[in-house]
């Protein structure tokens, strides 16, 4: 029983010592292979539990923002990774001296066809570490709007308001112009135009407005909402009813419609009048004679 149990054991060294291939001097055999890659799951695995724990447990007492942390936690994975794999390729019996030509090759596939994706890397800890956006920010790039959920290494997730994800390649926010809705803070100012009649009092629709932009919950009250007598219009007088909000910072939509409901309701109410497109014309007198020729003959 025990000598089977040997044999097999002596049988299975032999297979796993048969040379597959060669780097320069050194025979990768199977048994070099499988032990190759034991070695780097488990150093993934250390170096993602440790990641988590700098993130989450050592830096959060620090009070450092998420992203910068998640920045420090991945630039200090991908710098034990490597140490880690050179370390598990002298392990494992390769001879390093053999890999320059390796390593020139991957610089040249750098160059030429990971460019994208080396450039999104840079981009990525520029992005983390100058923080022209951090996770929570309210942004607009290009034609994508929303929030933004995540920023990793090579890219950045944005929440749409109709809850779709869209994942933007980091270099968009170093090439592209970003508006960034809540770089400073949440507070944000939204200018929602109103016309009337032309033979309304102006005092008394500034009155009306500020009634409708103080009476609505996600309108601020500091800074105070105010009106601007914009302009004579073709047909009408032009108000500009600004009002500042930080609830509605992502749904600015809504908050228009609550307010436009809000002012008909009020102008109908005290009988403002809302005026519709409207043309004089004035015909010229003529002493020439209007001739009407019949069709029928």
């Amino acid at each position: 029983m025990w000598q089977e149990i040997k044999n097999i054991f002596f049988q299975v060294r032999e297979f796993l010592s048969v040379p597959v291939t060669s780097v320069g001097n050194t025979e990768i055999t199977l048994w070099t292979i499988v032990y190759f890659f034991f070695l780097t799951i488990i150093l993934f695995y250390v170096t993602g539990k440790l990641r988590k724990w700098i993130v989450y447990k050592l830096l959060e007492k620090s009070k450092i923002d998420l992203g910068v942390r998640i920045a420090t936690g991945t630039i200090i994975r991908y710098v034990i990774l490597t140490v880690g794999l050179i370390i598990v390729l002298q392990t494992v019996g390769v001879d390093l001296s053999t890999l320059t030509i390796l390593a020139g090759a991957l610089g040249i596939g750098i160059g030429f066809g990971l460019q994208n994706i080396t450039n999104n890397l840079v981009s990525g800890i520029i992005i983390l570490f100058e923080r022209p956006i951090k996770v929570g920010d309210r942004i607009e790039v290009g034609k994508v709007a929303g929030d933004v959920v995540r920023i990793s290494m090579r890219s950045t997730t944005i929440i749409t308001n109709d809850n779709i994800s869209i994942i933007v390649p980091n270099s968009e926010f170093i090439s592209s112009t970003v508006i960034n809705w809540s770089h400073i803070d949440r507070n944000i100012r939204l200018n929602f135009p109103v016309d009337v009649s032309f033979q309304e009092d102006p005092q008394r629709v500034r009155k009306f407005l500020l009634e409708v932009a103080e009476e609505n919950d996600g309108v601020l009250k500091v800074p105070k909402p105010d009106v601007l007598f914009d302009k004579f219009g073709e047909s009408s007088l032009v108000f500009n009813l600004r009002v500042w909000t930080r609830e509605y910072i992502n749904r600015p939509g809504v908050l228009r419609s609550q307010l436009y409901y809000a002012i008909f309701e009020k102008f109908t109410k005290h009988g403002i009048k809302i005026p519709f497109p409207q043309r004089d014309i004035h015909f010229k007198s003529s002493n020439v004679p209007i001739v009407i020729q019949s069709q029928d003959k």
